[in-house]
């Protein structure tokens, strides 16, 4: 591999949590929208959320009924998240998540 080659790789590592919503295809149409939208703001809230996004390090993908977000920070940024989400979550017992950190 050419010096050139080397120097534009550049590796990063990354964290992810994972989120999906309990039941989702149980849900008409109109209220997997819903959900989808409250996760939303419920993750758009979080702290850690609003810290990675503002420096760039974040990465949020959709997967239908959840969410991968994919931190670029510190290792302990995706489980801080998935705290502060399930403190929010106390007040919207409706919306039952399931998240993971691999």
């Amino acid at each position: 591999m050419s010096p050139e080659v080397k120097k534009e790789i550049q590796l990063e590592i990354a964290h992810v949590l994972f989120m999906d919503i309990v039941g989702y295809s149980k849900l008409s149409i109109n209220d997997q929208n819903r959900a989808v939208e409250e996760l939303n703001q419920l993750v758009r809230a979080s702290e850690q959320f609003q810290l990675a996004e503002a420096a760039g390090r974040l990465l949020k993908i959709a997967t239908g009924d959840g969410m991968a977000l994919v931190f670029y920070t510190s290792p302990e940024a995706p489980a801080q998240c998935a705290l502060e989400i399930s403190r929010v979550l106390k007040e919207h017992p409706r919306l039952q998540l399931r998240m993971g950190i691999p």
